[in-house]
C-alpha cells in the first residue's frame, strides 16, 4: 500500500495541472493538456535551452514541390493555430488527422491524432462522419476534421482538404493547422513515436 502512496504522489508531483506549476506553460493559465481517453499529456519542452534538430530544424526546401502554402487551402476553411488544435484534441465529436504520409507519421506526430495519408483521404470520408451513396458521399454529417502535415512549406495537408472538399466534405467542418510539426516541434511541444 505504502508503494501505491508513493507512486501516486510521484505521479501528482511530475504531472501539473496548472501554468503556475510549469516553467514554460502551454498559455499563461494552462500548463498541459490530456488528450480524453489516454493517458497522454501534451504540454511544452521544460527545457528552456532546448532547439529543434533534424528535419525540422531546417528552414529552406527546393520549391517545387516544397513551396509556402497559402493560409487558406480553399474556400470556406478555417485555418487555426496550436491552441485551437488543442481545443480540438479535446473534443470527443473532433478528428484530428496527421494528413502526411505513413514514414513522415511513424517519425512522430501530434497525440491523440490518426493518420490518414493526403494520397488515401477520400477513400477514408466514411471515418471522418460521411457516409457513401449513390453518387459519392454524403456528407452531411461530417465531423469537424482538423489537418496538418509538416508545416507551411508543406502541400500534403492542403492538397487533401481540396481532395475533401472535392468529394463533397463541408469546407466550414475543415480546419487546417497550417503551422503543422515544424511550427509544434518549434514550441516544444509532446510528440509521441518517432525517434
Amino acid at each position: 500500500m505504502t508503494r501505491f502512496f508513493t507512486a501516486l504522489a510521484l505521479c501528482l508531483a511530475t504531472t501539473p495541472l496548472h501554468a503556475a506549476d510549469l516553467e514554460v506553460g502551454i498559455t499563461s493559465a494552462i500548463g498541459q493538456v490530456e488528450v480524453p481517453g489516454t493517458s497522454t499529456i501534451i504540454q511544452r519542452n521544460q527545457d528552456t535551452e532546448a532547439q529543434i534538430e533534424g528535419e525540422f530544424a531546417r528552414t529552406s526546401r527546393a520549391c517545387p514541390p516544397f513551396c509556402i502554402q497559402p493560409m487558406t487551402p480553399a474556400e470556406g476553411v478555417t485555418t487555426i493555430g496550436e491552441l485551437e488544435l488543442l481545443d480540438m484534441l479535446q473534443d470527443p465529436e473532433a478528428v484530428v488527422v496527421d494528413s502526411r504520409v505513413a514514414d513522415w507519421y511513424r517519425r512522430g506526430t501530434i497525440p491523440g491524432t490518426i493518420n490518414i495519408p493526403y494520397t488515401q483521404i477520400v477513400d477514408h470520408l466514411g471515418e471522418l462522419g460521411c457516409e457513401i451513396d449513390f453518387d459519392g458521399w454524403d456528407c452531411e454529417n461530417a465531423k469537424p476534421v482538423a489537418l496538418f502535415c509538416n508545416g507551411s512549406w508543406c502541400g500534403q495537408s492542403p492538397a487533401a482538404i481540396r481532395q475533401m472538399v472535392g468529394a463533397g466534405f463541408p469546407a466550414d467542418r475543415i480546419f487546417y493547422y497550417r503551422g503543422g510539426m515544424q511550427a509544434w516541434q518549434m514550441l516544444g511541444l509532446t510528440v509521441t513515436g518517432g525517434s
